[in-house]
C-alpha cells in the first residue's frame, strides 16, 4: 500500500490478495477459498465486520465521526462564548475545556494510530474530544472576530469537497513522486512548528505564528499542504476498498481522514484571523 502523510494511514496492513507485511493479517480477517475476481478472497459470513469494505461503509463512518464533532463542538461553543471577554483573561472553563479536549484528543490518536486497530467507540471519542478543543477555541476566535468560526467552517467544507472532485474527476493523480513530495512537506511543515514553538517559549520570537507577512504564507502553504493530503486520504481509502480491507477497517479511514479536517479547520481559522488584523 502506499505510503501516506497521514500518520493514522502508514505501515497499515494490507487486505485481499496484498501480503500482509510483518504485522499479519488484520484481526478478524478471516479468508476462505475463493472471492471475487479481482478483490481477492471474500471474507467469511462470521459477522458484519468480516465483510468487504464498501464506499458506502467510508461515507457512514466519516459522517458519524464528522457529525459527533460538529455536534460537540457547537454545543461547546454556544456554552463558551458568552464567557469570553475579548478584553479580559479567558475563563478557566473555556480554557480547562480546551486543554482537556486537545490532550485527550493527542492521547486517542496516538492510541489508535499506534495500536493499529480499527476501533468505532475510540474513533467517536477521538472526534468528540476534538469537538470540544474546536469549539472552545472556535469560541474564543468568534469573540475576538464576530462571524469567524462559520467562515472557516465553510471554508474546511469547501476545501474538503473541492479536492474530492479532483480526486474523483483525475485532476491529479496520485503517484508516488507526489506522495512523497506531500510527505516530505509535511515533514518539513512539522519540523518549522517545533521550532517556532520552541522559539516563542523559550525568546517569545513567533514568527510563524504573529499574524504577519511570513505567518500568512506560512498558513497558506499548511492549507495547501492539508488541501493535498485529502488526495492521499481518499487513494489510501480506495486501496483499503479494492484490497477488500474488512469493514471495520472504515473507522480507521474515519479517523483518518478526520485528523486532517482538523488540521484544516485551524490552519483556516488562523488565516481567517491574521486577515482581520
Amino acid at each position: 500500500m502506499r505510503s501516506s502523510s497521514n500518520p493514522a494511514f502508514r505501515n497499515l496492513p494490507h487486505g485481499g490478495t496484498q501480503t500482509y507485511g510483518q504485522y499479519g493479517p488484520p484481526v478478524g480477517f478471516n479468508q476462505p477459498q475463493g472471492g471475487v475476481p479481482g478483490y481477492g478472497p471474500g471474507p467469511t459470513a462470521s459477522g458484519a465486520d468480516d465483510r468487504p469494505m464498501t464506499v458506502d461503509d467510508v461515507v457512514v463512518k466519516t459522517g458519524m465521526s464528522l457529525g459527533v464533532a460538529l455536534l460537540v463542538g457547537v454545543i461547546t461553543g454556544v456554552w463558551a462564548l458568552p464567557q469570553v471577554n475579548p478584553h479580559g483573561p479567558l475563563p478557566g472553563a473555556v480554557l480547562g475545556a480546551m486543554v482537556g479536549g486537545l490532550l485527550v484528543g493527542l492521547v486517542l490518536s496516538l492510541v489508535i494510530i499506534f495500536r493499529r486497530k480499527p476501533s468505532g467507540p475510540m474513533t467517536l471519542a477521538y472526534s468528540a474530544a476534538e469537538g470540544l478543543f474546536l469549539g472552545a477555541l472556535s469560541a474564543v476566535f468568534e469573540a475576538l472576530y464576530p462571524g469567524i468560526a462559520l467562515q472557516a467552517i465553510i471554508g474546511t467544507a469547501g476545501v474538503f469537497i473541492g479536492m474530492l472532485v479532483v480526486y474523483k474527476t483525475g485532476a491529479v493523480k496520485v503517484t508516488p513522486k507526489l506522495t512523497k513530495w506531500i510527505v516530505g512537506a509535511t515533514v518539513g511543515v512539522a519540523v518549522l512548528m517545533l521550532f517556532n514553538l520552541i522559539s516563542a517559549l523559550a525568546f517569545g520570537f513567533n514568527p510563524l505564528r504573529d499574524g504577519g507577512p511570513l505567518a500568512i504564507v506560512f498558513s497558506l502553504v499548511c492549507i495547501g499542504i492539508a488541501a493535498f493530503s485529502f488526495l492521499l486520504d481518499f487513494d489510501q481509502a480506495d486501496r483499503m476498498i479494492r484490497e477488500g480491507m474488512p469493514s471495520k477497517w472504515a473507522w480507521y479511514t474515519a479517523f483518518g481522514l478526520m485528523t486532517t479536517l482538523v488540521w484544516l479547520y485551524l490552519e483556516i481559522l488562523r488565516l481567517l484571523s491574521y486577515l482581520r488584523e
